[in-house]
């Protein structure tokens, strides 16, 4: 018997079905994967389980039993754990105290709390998943991104047998991970399978699927496709099945050379953690930043966007002063963050907003009034150029699916025409067709002339697109390679500062 039985499952918005007749089957002690590309319907299901929005159609049982989720306590109730890579904590607290957050805190005679107590049962639940390296005083915030989500997933072993997590569902957790710190949140999987869990897996990442989960179970456009047990997964087939296209992949696309001339040069740049950072990068050529863990990658595109308190920067030959990100953008420079809810888009406005914000000045009436009729044809523009899949400009960018809230932010950055652009995880959580689709952006971008600098933590993605890649260590430049030849291996031992002689 199944611990968790979906049937026909339906959910429409708008007139738009984003469930249609979706079932799924989850048993305890297992890991089942959940694939799909973004907009299939995988946000919509997680939600419905979660009691965040209500299906039109379709039965849920738990436990054979029939049941009914209206809300989030009803799911809470039945054992259902949620887990997000943007998790919900109280970072300058202590590990002890965001672990028993829900929970009474163990108290003495007169109501005060005994922190002895609190350190000790914190400890022990972090035990129970074989984690000894993380101090219950520690103040959350100075953990790991990995190392919260870890907290996050002992705090359900504080809970007494009535209420305990039985059913987790990972929603791209390793997205903003190291690989250290996914190999850690896999352990800690493989502990919840001995203990009867089960895991609702849901991840663009292919590799990572094959590796973890039993049973992985595909979504297109809201439809489910039947189970497939992971031993007889292949990557072609999982991308065929969510597809239709079982070559998609980065290697086809073919590098361009690059152009003598010198599209950004960097000399002795310093501030945000980074010191004496210095490089060039030629008009057309694709540069890659490669490090371990917190490198430095994001905070280095922060500092050409104006971050930096010393160093020299120029522009196709010409020096400048960037102070401030609106300052970049004028010069020049066009930056994608890896953050794109926090620090790329504001869900709440439309794809056209969206894309005017570093173009106000050029596309404003009189240089103070702002010209929708423009922001609405230029957004229309460069969203065909992207591939960007809406019902329109003025669509909330909210309703999107990741992969095109990603590819509203590329709109913004081509729209100006860019002489240099800036990348930071620009594939993070998109599923393998729009990633597909950023690349060769990136491969038409970059043979149109623009100088691209791009910092990923998918290596594959590096090797693939990048002539050369710059590793960063302890916020500098440990060496400058040559991507040619260069395999995923060779990579990472230079990443750890090693060679591959």
């Amino acid at each position: 018997m199944s611990l968790l039985s979906i049937r026909d499952l339906s959910k429409t918005y708008g007139g738009v079905a984003a469930l249609r007749s979706a079932s799924l089957d989850v048993d305890a002690g297992e890991v089942h994967a959940l694939m799909g590309e973004n907009g299939a319907g995988k946000s919509t299901l997680i939600k419905i389980l979660a009691g965040a929005v209500s299906a039109d159609g379709g039965e849920i049982a738990f436990d054979g039993l029939p049941v009914s989720i209206s809300s989030t306590r009803d799911a809470y109730r039945l054992g259902l754990r949620f887990l997000h890579q943007e998790l919900n904590v109280l970072p300058r607290r202590s590990v002890a105290e965001n672990l028993f957050l829900g929970h009474p805190y163990p108290a003495r005679f007169g109501g005060l709390i005994d922190w002895r107590t609190l350190h000790e049962r914190a400890r022990a639940a972090l035990a129970g998943l074989g984690v000894t390296d993380i101090a219950p005083e520690t103040a959350l915030g100075r953990l790991s991104s990995g190392d919260q989500m870890v907290v996050k997933i002992a705090s359900t072993f504080l809970e007494d047998g009535s209420r305990s997590g039985r059913l987790f569902v990972m929603d791209e957790p390793t997205a903003a991970l190291t690989s250290e710190e996914a190999a850690r949140l896999f352990r800690i999987m493989g502990e919840l399978k001995r203990r009867g869990r089960a895991v609702i897996y849901v991840s663009h990442r292919i590799d990572e699927v094959l590796r973890i989960s039993d049973r992985i179970t595909v979504l297109r456009d809201g439809t489910s496709e039947a189970p497939i047990p992971t031993r007889e997964a292949t990557r072609a087939l999982l991308i065929d099945r969510m597809t239709g296209r079982a070559n998609l992949g980065t290697a086809a696309i073919a590098r361009a050379p690059s152009r003598p001339s010198i599209a950004l040069a960097v000399q002795g740049m310093t501030g945000n953690g980074l010191t004496d950072i210095s490089f060039e990068v030629r008009e057309g050529e694709i540069l890659g930043i490669a490090g371990l863990g917190e490198a430095g990658g994001d905070r280095l595109l922060n500092c050409l966007m104006g971050g930096a308190r010393r160093g020299d920067i120029s522009i196709r030959g010409r020096r400048t002063r960037i102070r401030s990100p609106a300052e970049a953008w004028r010069q020049g420079l066009a930056y994608v963050p890896g953050e794109r809810r926090s620090k790329g888009l504001l869900l709440s406005q439309d794809i056209a907003r969206n894309v005017a914000l570093p173009h106000l000045d050029r596309l404003a009436r009189l240089r103070t009034l702002v010209n929708r009729s423009a922001e609405v044809a230029e957004a229309t523009s460069v969203g065909r150029r992207v591939r960007l899949r809406a019902a329109g400009p003025r669509q909330s960018v909210w309703r999107l699916s990741g992969g095109n809230q990603q590819k509203v932010m590329f709109a913004r950055a081509v729209a100006g025409a860019p002489r240099v652009l800036l990348l930071d995880e620009p594939t993070r959580g998109v599923d393998i067709a729009a990633k597909f689709d950023v690349h060769s952006l990136l491969r038409e971008i970059a043979d149109a002339g623009a100088a691209i600098v791009l910092a990923s933590s998918d290596h594959e993605e590096l090797l693939a697109l990048c002539s050369r890649i710059m590793i960063l260590k302890d916020g500098r430049i440990s060496r400058s390679i040559s991507a040619a030849g260069l395999t995923t291996a060779d990579l990472l031992a230079f990443c750890y500062g090693g060679s591959t002689e």
